[in-house]
């Protein structure tokens, strides 16, 4: 059976058309399914639940929305093992779309995920703060930069209004420059631990952290590649730090950045490890899939392995 998940403020009224849609086709070629509308914030790991626990050994579950909305539907799930996974994307970011290569276009999106066969195993991480609190992400998890953007992008009406004429990327480059400059750097200790052919653990103190962001996929925001190396499915998360260099440089590396160039340069560390853990000189701003997750002393971050099959 496919179950939908649909989230209607996506995109800023794209998700609604992006439905209707759906809907359409399926009624069009036949296929048996239930839809879900969710009708507020957590709306969709609640569902989620509830779907992911019924008593059915093949579960096709598939979310239209966008990243927001994928975030909620992961957390709510009780048993990978029984879900497989697809996406629609109608969100301003489509981060977890663009790394798995779904097509922006309704019609191949919704063709691929019916024509799936075996799908894809990928990871996911899971990130756990000092109280304990669990919360997985698809894309990534970070501290520091873009954590503050993310949490300052919640509240903000720029983005709302510029999303609805397609120019949603202008507030968050805007936002970015202008934390930046704003923004006191982290003291952090780290500890990763690295494939074994590396080395096993590596303990690292940061004195002047700008962001670390942990990836799944290798960019975040809405395509900023923030490590061109990762892979969703090679077990590791791949690991994109600015530290130790003035803001200003940071700033003229912005580009650089952009363009998937940015390794190698003074001040840049891309690493790719199992698991990390972080103790900071105070309470660091963090993110999951773009989705403020609170302000943290001390954070740990691993991947979960080949834990959800995808329909691509």
């Amino acid at each position: 059976m496919y179950y939908f998940i649909v989230n209607y403020t996506g995109g800023s009224g794209k998700a609604k058309k992006t439905w209707d849609r759906v809907h359409l086709l399926l009624k069009q070629k036949g296929i048996e399914y239930k839809a879900f509308v969710t009708k507020y914030g957590g709306h969709a790991s609640e569902l989620a639940k509830r779907i992911s626990e019924l008593e059915e050994e093949d579960i096709r579950l598939i979310v239209v929305g966008g990243d927001g909305t994928i975030n909620e539907v992961l957390n709510g799930i009780t048993d990978f093992d029984r879900i497989r996974f697809g996406v629609i994307p109608t969100g301003s970011g489509n981060d977890f779309a663009r790394g798995m290569g779904i097509p922006k276009n309704t019609d191949e999106a919704l063709d691929k995920i019916l024509a799936s066969s075996r799908g894809m195993n990928i990871d996911l991480g899971e990130v756990t703060t000092e109280n304990g609190y669990k919360r997985i992400f698809g894309i990534s998890s970070g501290i520091g930069l873009d954590a503050i953007v993310c949490k300052k992008m919640l509240n903000s009406k720029t983005k709302n209004v510029l999303n609805k004429i397609k120019l949603g990327h202008i507030a968050y480059i805007i936002l970015t420059i202008t934390t930046l400059f704003s923004m006191e750097t982290y003291k952090v200790k780290v500890w990763m631990k690295l494939r074994d052919e590396e080395g096993g653990e590596q303990s690292l103190s940061f004195k002047d952290l700008i962001f670390l962001s942990a990836m799944n996929f290798q960019a975040e925001g809405g395509g900023v590649p923030m490590n061109p190396n990762a892979k969703a499915d090679d077990g590791l998360l791949s690991i994109c730090a600015v530290n130790g260099i003035p803001k200003w440089r940071t700033f003229l590396l912005l580009p650089v950045l952009m363009k998937a160039k940015h390794e190698g340069k003074k001040g840049f560390m891309l690493q790719d490890v199992e698991y990390l853990v972080f103790d900071a000189d105070r309470p660091m701003v963090l993110h999951g899939d773009g989705e403020y997750l609170g302000d943290e002393k001390h954070i740990e971050m691993r991947v979960l392995r080949n834990i959800l099959n995808v329909m691509v």
